[in-house]
């Protein structure tokens, strides 16, 4: 996601994503309230680097505890100063992260940005949060209408007839839908994908995540109108061998349909 900005108090502030997380820039922060000599004499104070510690504990698998304890037992000494880099490269904190470049400055995590409003003004923090919260609300109603006029460009093509043959589903043979397959999940990979989640890691062993994971849209919807069918069929008491075949036969079915030539290029995010 790119970069966006919200205004705080006059300032513009921007916020960027990192580990899908929203990470918001300490030093449009600081503008407002002198240059980063701010974030530096907030970073010395000892309640900072507790909380940057317990955080990065709590959310950081990797982060190094002995460091965090050595710069903790620093604070407070007149000699003591920590910069954002040094804390990172020490101890390997996710929470804070320097930006080189055009946008560039230091950023950190959400919830510790809104600990360093607190310290400059609580007034700033309360209006963060305030615009921040508004932010979100309207990436979620974007996301939302996104969603549905994706799906009805979707729900558009499965009244086309033109077939992308080669996406279409194959029909498998009676041998296949005589196996019980040890997981519904692996019962629905067949019909769609012709292949079980393990046959596909053996035949992809560098990839990571797994089969669903590169299923593009048609595929995505299709799978979820599987998934419907299957939990009706199992409430008629239908056997694993006849769902899937069942199964099979309606994914080839709505494939065919869904993947016109037109539509194959919008569903891939292509242009015609």
């Amino acid at each position: 996601m790119k970069n966006r900005s919200i205004t705080v108090h006059g300032a513009e502030v921007t916020i960027t994503t990192r580990h899908e997380q929203d990470y918001i820039s300490l030093t449009d922060m600081v503008k407002r309230f002198g240059d980063e000599s701010v974030l530096y004499s907030w970073l010395r104070n000892r309640n900072t680097i507790e909380f940057l510690g317990i955080w990065e504990q709590i959310y950081n698998p990797t982060f190094k505890p002995l460091e965090f304890e050595r710069f903790k037992s620093q604070a407070g000494l007149n000699s003591f100063s920590l910069s954002p880099k040094k804390w990172i490269d020490a101890t390997d904190a996710i929470g804070l992260y320097a930006k080189a470049g055009r946008g560039g400055g230091t950023y950190a995590h959400k919830d510790i940005a809104f600990e360093f409003g607190m310290w400059i003004s609580a007034e700033f923090k309360i209006y963060l949060i305030k615009e921040f919260q508004r932010l979100k609300e309207t990436e979620r109603e974007q996301l939302g209408w996104d969603i549905r006029r994706n799906l009805t460009k979707i729900n558009y093509r499965l009244h086309t007839d033109a077939i992308k043959t080669h996406l279409v589903p194959p029909q498998l043979q009676p041998q296949h839908t005589s196996l019980i397959y040890a997981s519904e999940a692996d019962l629905l990979n067949m019909a769609l994908f012709g292949k079980t989640a393990k046959q596909w890691r053996d035949e992809n062993p560098g990839s990571q995540g797994n089969i669903r994971d590169q299923a593009n849209a048609a595929q995505l919807v299709c799978l979820a109108n599987l998934e419907a069918l299957n939990a009706h069929l199992i409430h008629q008491g239908l056997a694993q061998a006849e769902r899937l075949a069942l199964l099979n036969q309606t994914a080839i079915h709505q494939m065919t349909l869904l993947l016109a030539d037109a539509g194959v290029q919008q569903l891939q995010g292509k242009q015609p």
